[in-house]
């Protein structure tokens, strides 16, 4: 348990503080918003697949409080290790945010302006869950869980880009990027809407899958 709890905390840490550093660092390169969130994005694809690559053989690599709560719905993990999972999540998100801060001499935690609101925004973050969970569902039916590191590196990057939420789909990353008024940040009272969108996205997502797959 220590070693898959190491595994989700690094896993989710590294993650935000890609995100998040990525962001700063590409309004640091370029004034032009295009190019920011190219930059940013190449970075969620790349670190995205390494991480899920070599952490999921130890942890599973959730990362996601989401997948998390999938995976005890599908009764692959108890209660308790669940709880565990997402406490750990949580911490990690915030503290990867707070490094990312810190590595570009700014607070530790400061509250997003960054405002993400309406109702067309929280309809691209059901849409970015929903491809989310239906992804990693279908490959596991399809018994293709080699696939999930890069299936799930191009969602999230894709979704990035045509998505107007900019494809959060994960609790904790909601949560701790309101924690940094960067580029990658989104105003507190956007937080809830967003996980309220988030959880829909994840039924939906599970949904879909079990209505196409071949399962009886």
């Amino acid at each position: 348990m220590i070693k898959k709890l190491a595994g989700e905390f690094i896993g989710t840490f590294l993650l935000l503080a890609m995100i998040v550093g990525s962001g700063i660092m590409a309004t640091n390169l370029s004034n032009d918003t295009g190019v920011q969130l190219m930059i940013n994005v190449f970075s969620i694809i790349s670190l995205l697949f390494v991480i899920i690559l070599i952490f999921g053989p130890i942890s599973g690599a959730h990362f996601n409080p989401i997948v998390t709560l999938t995976e005890l719905f599908l009764k692959r993990i108890d209660a308790f290790t669940a709880a565990l999972y997402i406490v750990t999540q949580f911490i990690a998100a915030t503290a990867g945010v707070m490094i990312a801060n810190y590595m570009f001499k700014k607070p530790l935690l400061f509250s997003s302006h960054h405002n993400r609101d309406g109702f067309p925004i929280l309809i691209g973050e059901v849409i970015a869950t929903a491809g989310l969970l239906a992804i990693i569902a279908l490959l596991r039916k399809q018994e293709k869980t080699g696939l999930i590191p890069i299936a799930i590196a191009a969602w999230i990057g894709s979704a990035c880009f045509f998505t107007s939420s900019t494809s959060f789909a994960n609790p904790a990353v909601t949560f701790a990027r309101a924690w940094s008024d960067t580029f990658a940040g989104i105003a507190p009272h956007s937080v809830l809407p967003f996980m309220l969108a988030q959880l829909i996205g994840a039924i939906l997502g599970l949904s879909i899958a079990k209505g196409i797959s071949n399962e009886r």
